[in-house]
């Protein structure tokens, strides 16, 4: 498997320097991801785009990833809305394309208008996994003209909540270039499973695994309190079998990419330290 980082690089990857890409290949990380506001990718000129594949082929490293962000909702009741943000995904992929991104991520968006990962009860409608399948064969066929591979954030929060939905969605798109992020801490939604990690893991990566191409990597930790609280943890420090969600993953894909995210930049060295240090223990090979 490879590792490498969605962090300690700009918010404004057109800013990204040498300098930036070094301090990650230090960490012995061969990747860094990079995400574009989706309003802003339409001023992007190919040139720029130019600028930043040489500064990746100069450090020797790869762009794994390529995050669109924006705020709408791929099923939004509004048809207008959904034709929108079809069209600022479909400038995010062409970006994509240019900066020679090995997958470009997006993420589904909710009908709870306080954003993308807060829950809705009618995110569960049947008629709202109609609306986002409709969006995402838009999206794919786009993608496809491109050859350009789709990834979708999914999560226990959002319309793609689970991994036998995440399966269900990806075949009813029906296309190679459209799949899922192997984010498996995302698809943690008890304490059992917590506590039973490996089962878990292996039935999140029987579902999802054969649809992803790109993974996340991170630990989890329960917090005390009077409801259920399951949070984000750097690799190694937590509570889930990181062997098994490393070994499954370069078992899938030993060319494959995970990405260390959501840390501080001072807690990046930390993080990618332990998870070559369990490579190692077990086996696994980093390249």
């Amino acid at each position: 498997m490879r590792l490498g980082i969605c962090g300690m690089v700009p918010q404004d990857f057109h800013t990204i320097t040498p300098q930036h890409l070094h301090a990650i290949r230090t960490l012995g990380l061969t990747g860094a991801a990079l995400h574009g506001a989706s309003d802003q990718l339409f001023d992007v000129q190919a040139a720029e785009c130019e600028k930043v594949r040489t500064v990746f082929a100069q450090a020797d490293m790869d762009l794994p990833q390529f995050g669109i962000a924006f705020g709408e909702c791929l099923f939004d009741y509004d048809a207008e809305v959904c034709a929108y943000v079809v069209r600022k995904i479909g400038r995010g992929i062409e970006v994509a394309r240019e900066l020679n991104a090995h997958t470009c991520l997006i993420r589904t968006g909710s009908l709870n208008p306080a954003g993308s990962y807060n829950p809705c009860k009618e995110n569960l409608l049947p008629e709202s996994k109609e609306r986002l399948i409709e969006t995402l064969k838009q999206v794919a066929a786009k993608a496809e003209a491109e050859g350009v591979t789709m990834v979708i954030e999914t999560h226990a929060l959002t319309i793609m909540g689970s991994p036998e939905t995440n399966k269900e969605i990806i075949a009813a798109v029906g296309s190679d270039r459209m799949g899922v992020v192997m984010d498996y801490v995302n698809h943690f939604q008890s304490m059992h499973q917590v506590y039973n990690s490996t089962e878990r893991l292996n039935h999140i990566f029987d579902y999802m695994g054969p649809i992803s191409s790109v993974a996340h990597c991170k630990d989890i930790r329960v917090k005390p309190g009077l409801v259920l609280h399951i949070d984000e943890e750097i690799p190694g420090e937590g509570e889930l079998d990181m062997v098994t969600a490393l070994q499954r993953w370069h078992d899938l894909y030993p060319d494959g990419y995970m990405l260390l995210e959501h840390l501080g930049s001072d807690h990046y060295p930390h993080a990618a330290a332990n998870v070559q240090h369990i490579c190692a223990e077990a086996g696994i090979e980093i390249h």
